[in-house]
């Protein structure tokens, strides 16, 4: 099994290299994706009100994308507990910043291929972040239905 894992994990990593993948698109990306953020209007005040250490935030940032798009696995942590934590969000805040990631990956990604992985990825993350948000505010009940709703 660990030989399978890894065997993905270094396929992985050479598809993401192979397509413009890197630690450099990755800190470009991040860097000017969160000056978007922290001069939007909804955004903002959130991540003004939250992060303290703005080289520290995306630093592991950084990591957190690398460790997603490229396996790298130096992000460790907990997204959905800081995401908790924040209180108040909502699928409002989640299309927003999607909206400001696809926004920056049209400016930066070095082709098509790249800004699809990046948006499909964000997609997943932001859907898995905000259904565990749902859950912790109301349990199972706050997304039944919403599968249905969203058909």
């Amino acid at each position: 099994m660990a030989v399978h894992a890894e065997l993905v994990r270094t396929q992985k990593k050479a598809e993401s290299l192979a397509c413009g993948i890197d630690d450099a698109f990755i800190s470009q990306l991040v860097e000017q994706f969160y000056s978007t953020v922290r001069q939007d209007d909804l955004l903002g005040p959130i991540f003004a009100k939250h992060v303290r250490n703005w080289p520290l935030h995306l630093a592991r940032m950084k990591d957190f994308w690398a460790s997603v798009m490229i396996e790298s696995g130096r992000f460790s942590g907990s997204p959905m507990q800081k995401h908790i934590a924040v209180g108040g969000l909502d699928g409002a805040h989640f299309a927003r910043w999607q909206a400001l990631w696809d926004r920056v990956l049209t400016e930066t990604a070095p082709s098509p291929e790249v800004a699809a992985r990046f948006r499909a990825a964000a997609k997943r993350i932001g859907e898995s972040l905000l259904t565990g948000i749902e859950i912790n505010r109301g349990g199972l009940a706050a997304i039944t239905g919403r599968g249905a709703q969203n058909a």
